[in-house]
């Protein structure tokens, strides 16, 4: 973990996290339990961006995805670990999904996170980890993006499964 992240939050088994956003990754709705992990209250989350949660251990490649997948109408299932305020971190295992008005677009996105599973979260560690460290090797921010996620691609080539097939079976 990075320097900055200094203690692990934990969901319960059963706690849901539930945020939503507008079409820009706005805040527009958050739970208790957000902002009960986060260290944030409602008044400082609404109205921010999402990846106020951003943690520097995430690698961006990921990001990519999500937002190739649910920008196109799709929905995503991911591990992500966040930050919080003053130092807590917490790994989730999202669920986002694009909401849609009558006329079908879409107007925002929705997400509900829970406690990931220890066997998945160590894959998911080691992978994120290798994937973070081909991002950082980059020149440019972007450079690293795309060497990240094509080595993503790789690995899902590989395994035959599509991402959602891969974390779905960890």
């Amino acid at each position: 973990m990075n320097k900055q992240n200094t203690t692990e939050r934990f969901l319960e088994q059963n706690e849901i996290i539930v945020s939503k956003t507008d079409t820009k990754g706005i805040i527009t709705y958050a739970n208790q339990v957000f902002c009960e992990i986060a260290d944030y209250s409602l008044g400082e989350v609404l109205g921010k961006p999402h990846n106020i949660l951003r943690n520097p251990d995430m690698p961006a490649c990921i990001f990519k995805l999500f937002w190739e997948t649910i920008k196109s109408g799709n929905e995503l299932f991911a591990y992500v670990v966040n930050s919080g305020k003053n130092g807590v971190y917490y790994w989730v295992f999202a669920h986002v999904t694009p909401s849609f008005n009558e006329a079908g677009t879409i107007t925002g996105f929705h997400s509900n996170r829970r406690k990931p599973s220890e066997s998945a979260l160590k894959a998911i560690k080691e992978l994120y980890a290798n994937l973070l460290r081909a991002e950082n090797a980059c020149s440019t921010r972007q450079d690293g993006i795309e060497t990240g996620y094509k080595m993503l691609m790789n690995l899902l080539k590989e395994k035959e499964m599509t991402y959602e097939e891969f974390v779905l079976s960890l």
